[in-house]
């Protein structure tokens, strides 16, 4: 039984069978992933779980990670914040050094790239990496996972002078795509059940991982999972829980989240974040290293109320992983989580940390209501946002820009 058997207990057999009559039209092509990092955030994390699938389907695909010093991540980090709407100015001297370092990437990964059938690219991150490969065979993919529907003009300017050069490019949600020149597709993030993070835990299991950093689940938690992100908000998740303390005094706030190593404003954050906290002994602040997958499972699932209280959010994985062990998510009302969270159906959006204490006041006095939203949550994501279905995306993508030309299409 190979691995994408497994998955046809949860999506079903058929499900498998297209993804295998697809893969037949690819088998033997050359395929590249390229971003930068290999542990800390979505990106990571999903090409870690696909690539191998899309290997075990007979499609000969690599994932490479570009390296940077601390003035190119730095630079990075600002082209990022700006994309998401921040008023920042990059200096010329950072996006030289942006522009240099993915010359000596390319360099060290131009024989591959140039005779891959099909290129993804990442993120800004190596988005440069197009210009510094001329003689390239196949078709290149810019594949952007962030909520850039209202950039900073100027810094979105500067990267589309190299995005226009791709043949396509790939957008998690329909507000998020840009005018472009060339043909876009809308494919959405996903979680992989199987997963160390998402496969299902005993609830010793749950209530160890508890009991391992001080926390009593026998009072009610508010859980937020995320990296010490100021777009995250994690001052006001904290506002939002002391505005529930006051009428549940017993109730404890768990911020768990790591670092990831294209991010330097994480370490800012996090000290932000404990002086926001103070001496309050019911804060309870994990840095998680990245291999905390089954930890932050447990986390989802012994928690009564998870928040995602982002202000901007390219999709939002946490909240497709909570969803996925049948609870409702309190998120932002923004980017990719209102793709997943229908409010009142399978969660609540909410704009203000006041919202948000609201929302959680009426979960913790209703468990009725968070087993119903729950099971909802649950069944929208087998439909919408399991690995199977990203995994039928990309297919269908692939074979849509290589046989483009064609009018008819044997399966």
């Amino acid at each position: 039984m190979t691995k994408l058997d497994l998955y046809a207990n949860i999506v079903g057999r058929d499900v498998i069978q297209e993804l295998h009559q697809l893969a037949n039209l690819l088998k033997g092509r050359k395929v590249v992933h390229v971003n930068s990092t290999r542990e800390g955030g979505g990106v990571a994390e999903i090409l870690g779980r696909l690539v191998p699938l899309m290997c075990e389907l007979g499609i000969n695909t690599k994932w490479k990670v570009i390296t940077g010093n601390d003035d190119f991540f730095q630079c990075t980090k600002s082209m990022h914040n700006a994309l998401q709407g921040s008023p920042i100015g990059i200096p010329e001297s950072l996006l030289k050094i942006y522009e240099k370092t993915n010359a000596q990437n390319a360099e060290a990964l131009r024989e591959e790239l140039e005779a891959a059938d099909i290129v993804f690219i990442h993120d800004p991150q190596p988005a440069p990496l197009i210009k510094f490969c001329p003689n390239r065979k196949g078709k290149w993919i810019w594949r952007c996972h962030i909520d850039i529907s209202r950039p900073h003009r100027h810094v979105w300017k500067y990267l589309g002078n190299f995005v226009t050069n791709y043949d396509a490019s790939i957008f998690s949600i329909v507000n998020f795509a840009r005018r472009l020149p060339h043909p876009l597709y809308i494919i959405p993030p996903s979680i992989d059940p199987l997963s160390e993070k998402n496969k299902d835990l005993s609830a010793e299991e749950v209530h160890s991982v508890y009991d391992k950093f001080g926390i009593d689940v026998k009072n009610p938690i508010i859980l937020q999972v995320s990296r010490f992100d100021r777009f995250k908000d994690p001052i006001g998740v904290i506002q939002a829980y002391r505005f529930v303390k006051i009428f549940t005094p017993s109730l404890q706030l768990v911020l768990a989240g790591g670092s990831a190593t294209d991010d330097p404003e994480g370490s800012a954050m996090l000290e932000e974040v404990k002086t926001a906290a103070g001496d309050d002994p019911d804060i309870h602040i994990l840095l998680l290293p990245p291999d905390s997958n089954r930890t932050i499972n447990a986390l989802q699932r012994g928690a009564n109320i998870v928040l995602q209280k982002s202000i901007k959010e390219g999709f939002g994985l946490t909240v497709t992983e909570t969803m996925w062990k049948g609870k409702p998510v309190i998120g932002g009302n923004t980017g990719g989580i209102r793709l997943q969270v229908i409010n009142h159906h399978t969660g609540f959006l909410v704009n203000t940390p006041e919202g948000a204490a609201l929302r959680a006041r009426y979960l913790l006095h209703h468990p009725d209501k968070i087993k119903e939203m729950g099971y909802k949550a649950k069944e929208f994501v087998r439909t919408n946002f399991l690995i199977t279905r990203h995994l039928r995306d990309y297919l269908t993508l692939m074979v849509s820009i290589l046989y483009g030309v064609k009018e008819r299409i044997e399966l």
